[in-house]
């Protein structure tokens, strides 16, 4: 059964709106069948309308009616009432204090920053693997909530996770990333660092891939999340490729699997029907490539409107315990707005947002 959308769409605001993320929920947000895009919030920019103030960066042009909007400051805001849903694409360090003051004026947000995501008591949402964990903004002091989506390379890694861990358990996992440049946000990293190199450091990403899978992996319970005791070690690097990264997986199963099975538990993989349905959803979360030379950036990052992860370059060792594969995903669609506009979806269709009511589809999903 498939979730009922709002009677109205409803209004959303955005923090951040100019930068390489703001830009990209922009795009999903211009005519998003459940949203309205109805305040852009900027600190340097207050004053100007969004198509002055903005360096478009993308191939699509500016949605026609956003651009005319005016770009608020922060106190502006939070004097509105009529706001349904704010999404954040704030640089992390910034959003936290902002984030919070926005839940405790009644605001319902939905963040992309680093600030909140191992709070105990916010949801590191993935909609296809954890959405139970969305019942978290219940404890949640209010009047309002956060809802934090992952590391953009954490989201790739733990959605191809996943199905592994759920059928043979997994014991270590051992990942080489390969980061596109948008990443880096705007201007990013310089022509002079990237161009005929590779930077095989990036600040802060290898502790996310070490500690946010394991938070997205783990069970919720009545103390929290009881986080999964996976062993993550990470090496990150930037590539000279504009968007997508590429990740080259090492896993150690705990129990022996064939290559056609580890092959059947990726394919097999699906969203529950409450996500499933949602607007932002891709109809496959995972997409098996058998190709010899595939994923590539290129080609494969916007499998699934840029939603889906692909999978390939699967190998199984002799004795079935361990894996290696190569997973490649959008970095600002699924890494970034893509999934921040989804989780809101499924706080839609959940109930929590809006006025959609619960689906009976799977009654205990977000009990």
């Amino acid at each position: 059964m498939s979730p009922r959308p709002p009677t109205n769409r409803l209004r959303a605001a955005l923090l951040g709106a100019t930068g390489a993320v703001g830009q990209r929920f922009v795009q999903l947000l211009g005519d998003h069948p459940w949203f309205e895009l109805v305040a852009l919030v900027g600190h340097r920019s207050a004053g100007r309308r969004y198509g002055e103030a903005t360096h478009w960066l993308l191939e699509t042009p500016v949605p026609a009616a956003i651009a005319a909007l005016p770009i608020q400051d922060l106190e502006d805001l939070l004097g509105r009432t009529d706001i349904d849903v704010v999404f954040s694409a704030l640089p992390s360090g910034k959003a936290g204090p902002i984030e919070d003051q926005l839940a405790a004026r009644g605001f319902k947000v939905f963040t992309n920053a680093r600030d909140h995501r191992l709070d105990a008591d916010v949801p590191l949402l993935l909609t296809e693997v954890n959405p139970e964990h969305l019942a978290l903004v219940d404890r949640q002091a209010g009047p309002g909530w956060i809802v934090a989506n992952g590391n953009c390379s954490a989201i790739i890694l733990t959605l191809a996770l996943a199905p592994l861990h759920r059928t043979f358990g997994i014991e270590e996992v051992h990942v080489t990333t390969l980061q596109g440049l948008s990443g880096a946000g705007y201007p990013g990293v310089s022509a002079l660092d990237i161009i005929d190199n590779v930077v095989p450091h990036i600040g802060g990403e290898e502790e996310k891939l070490a500690q946010e899978p394991c938070k997205t992996l783990g069970q919720l319970g009545a103390q929290g999340i009881e986080p999964e005791p996976l062993r993550i070690q990470a090496t990150c690097t930037r590539v000279a490729v504009r968007e997508g990264h590429l990740e080259s997986v090492h896993l150690r199963l705990r129990r022996p699997a064939s290559l056609a099975a580890v092959l059947d538990a990726l394919t097999a993989f699906h969203a529950p029907s409450l996500v499933a349905g949602l607007p932002s959803a891709p109809s496959r979360p995972l997409v098996v490539t058998v190709a010899k030379d595939r994923p590539q950036p290129r080609l494969d990052r916007d499998a699934g409107a840029g939603m889906a992860v692909t999978v390939g370059r699967v190998r199984v060792s002799e004795d079935g315990r361990d894996v290696r594969l190569v997973i490649l995903g959008h970095n600002t669609l699924r890494g970034a707005a893509g999934q921040s506009v989804l989780n809101a979806e499924l706080a839609v269709a959940s109930g929590r947002l809006g006025e959609a009511p619960r689906s009976n589809a799977e009654p205990p999903i977000l009990a």
